[in-house]
Parts: structure tokens; C-alpha cells; sequence
């Protein structure tokens, strides 16, 4: 599978026989702004999530070791909850951690997310997601993930630029 796409300043990249998927994002916002909506328990249900979801943070204990569990939550009240554990936080420009759907136990993915402040005062989030073999990175790719995270990454630039 060799998945490569934009939507909007969305880069999404899925290399053929790769455990990785790599994406980028440009924010029209400074770094600090970005990552203080990113790790802000009221602030992620304005933004985490495509939008026929209610997101509710569950828990959020950002430091290394701390958890975090998130609920997308539709229409009909069906839940579906993500969580994972914070390996690395250099606050302000780094987040390592996992990444765990609920839905399918057991398939982990390591993210390290990295906040890069450009000249002009934009946001340049880099971000790669390791899972456990090529065949559960298809699985994540051929779910819809790219769509979704596109739609989270427009809400999220939505909200900043209201602040």
C-alpha cells in the first residue's frame, strides 16, 4: 500500500511495506497556541474528533507516564474510546506516546508528534505513527484515518483561529 495525500495542509503518507505513517500540518497559528489547544482537556472536545462526534476527555495526566483516554460518542450514544500512555513531552515541541482504538484491542501505535515554529509565526506539526506490523498500519490507513484526521485538523484550526 503506498497511500500519499493533501487535504487542505494535511500530508498523510503510508509507504508500501512501512510499520509507519507519516503526517504534516501547517497551522496558521504560533507553536504555543497549537500546542496548548492540543493538550488542553476543555479545549480537545472543540476539536479531537470529526464532527458527528461528541468528544469527552475521559482522562488526560500529560506527563511521562500519564494516561489519556478519549470518547468519540455518536448520535445514538455509541461510544468509542481511544487511550494510549505519554512516553515523551518536551513541552511546547514534543509528544510521544500511544495509541490505542479500543475497537481493536491489542493494535498499539508509538506517535511522536513534534510542534516546529516556521519564520512567519505558522505551526508546522510533524507526526509519525509506528504500529505493530504493515498489516494492522493498513488497517488504520484503510479505516478512514487520513479523513478523520483531516476533519480534527480543520477544527482544530477553526479554534485557533477564534482565539
Amino acid at each position: 500500500m503506498n497511500t500519499t495525500a493533501r487535504t487542505s495542509d494535511l500530508s498523510v503518507n503510508a509507504a508500501p511495506n512501512s510499520h509507519e505513517i507519516a503526517f504534516t500540518r501547517t497551522f496558521d497559528a504560533p507553536r504555543e497556541a497549537v500546542y496548548a489547544l492540543y493538550t488542553d482537556a476543555t479545549a480537545i472536545p472543540q476539536w479531537w474528533g470529526p464532527r458527528r462526534f461528541r468528544t469527552v476527555v475521559d482522562e488526560l495526566d500529560l506527563r511521562v507516564g500519564g494516561r489519556w483516554r478519549f470518547l468519540n460518542i455518536d448520535s445514538d450514544d455509541n461510544e468509542y474510546g481511544f487511550h494510549g500512555v505519554f512516553h515523551e513531552i518536551t513541552l511546547g515541541e514534543r509528544i510521544d506516546q500511544t495509541f490505542e482504538f479500543e475497537g481493536a484491542p491489542g493494535h498499539v501505535s508509538l506517535e511522536t508528534l513534534r510542534f516546529g515554529q516556521d519564520a512567519d509565526g505558522r505551526t508546522r506539526l510533524t507526526g509519525t505513527s509506528v504500529s505493530l506490523s504493515v498489516e494492522a498500519r493498513d488497517a488504520i490507513v484503510g479505516s478512514g484515518m487520513e479523513g478523520g484526521l483531516a476533519e480534527t485538523y480543520e477544527r482544530l484550526e477553526e479554534l485557533l483561529a477564534g482565539s
